[in-house]
């Protein structure tokens, strides 16, 4: 098994529990005691997410921005989260940086577990959050006809990610993104699926497609861009922009700024039209890991 995809499907045959979405899903929805529990765990590998010189400040506020970012896409509020931790240097950095994020959220350190290791730094953080509505939004659900839209820019990560590396310009889109909570939270009850926009626009629509058992047809031009036109090819598969992408039915208008980007089609199945062009694999969409 060489590739994300291949382990997953691999691990599905353990994932038996309803909470579990089939692992089609960002989340885990635990219903637990008359509520939903939203249930999620990101990690974050040094020379793979963040770059090795960055502020363990900085680290720290992505690490909860992303885990955030997907009880957002779920219409969550946050409760918690535990911290899977590598020591080394820059403890103090981090645990200033984790205490301003986990207070920007309002969600609580619950606990976790610290490990001593040499080698490039690795961080996990998993959150814990409540939903504000039932059914859960989910990444499967979009139906032919619904409009396909997108909450803001992408491509501010990818322009801030080399602001950093030349040590000018404006990088705090890519050491500090946000996450579209209150967004989330707002669309929820309306979408008829809904994700976040971490590996980009494209994989992640082709993945809302193969979850939705649908066709979604982007319209690249479309999307709105925070970083120069020349680079919109590339900007719609870089990751890390954290927008949410959501199916709304036909004639539908959102109760939050987005942009209309395309459409959910009838078929084929699990496809993506770009342009109109048939795109059947996820292969050259976004990030993936190998």
């Amino acid at each position: 098994m060489s590739s994300e995809l291949s382990f997953i499907a691999a691990l599905r045959g353990l994932a038996a529990h309803p909470a579990a979405r089939h692992l089609d899903d960002d989340c885990a929805v635990l219903e637990i005691g008359g509520e939903a529990l939203v249930l999620t765990h990101d990690a974050m590998v040094e020379g793979v997410h963040f770059l090795g010189q960055q502020d363990p400040a900085d680290v720290a506020w992505k690490l909860v921005a992303t885990n955030i970012s997907d009880l957002a896409a779920k219409g969550a509020e946050p409760i918690g989260a535990l911290l899977g931790y590598q020591l080394g240097d820059g403890d103090a950095r981090f645990v200033a940086g984790l205490g301003e994020a986990l207070a920007h959220y309002g969600a609580a350190l619950l606990g976790g577990d610290t490990v001593g290791a040499p080698g490039p730094r690795h961080f996990g953080l998993t959150a814990i959050g409540r939903a504000t509505c039932r059914p859960v939004p989910s990444r499967g659900g979009a139906r032919a006809g619904d409009g396909l839209w997108l909450t803001g820019a992408v491509g501010a990560a990818m322009v801030g990610l080399e602001a950093l590396r030349r040590g000018s310009g404006d990088s705090l889109a890519y050491r500090r993104p946000r996450a579209r909570l209150a967004e989330g939270i707002a669309l929820a009850p309306h979408v008829t699926a809904m994700m976040d926009v971490s590996d980009g626009v494209l994989i992640d629509a082709w993945r809302m497609a193969r979850a939705s058992g649908a066709c979604l047809a982007v319209d690249s031009a479309a999307v709105p861009l925070a970083c120069p036109e020349s680079r919109r090819a590339e900007a719609l598969r870089w990751g890390d922009d954290y927008e949410l992408l959501f199916a709304l039915p036909a004639g539908a208008t959102p109760p939050v700024p987005a942009t209309r980007v395309g459409e959910v089609l009838a078929g084929p199945a699990g496809c993506l039209r770009i342009d109109g062009e048939l795109v059947e694999s996820g292969e050259n969409l976004g990030f993936e890991h190998r």
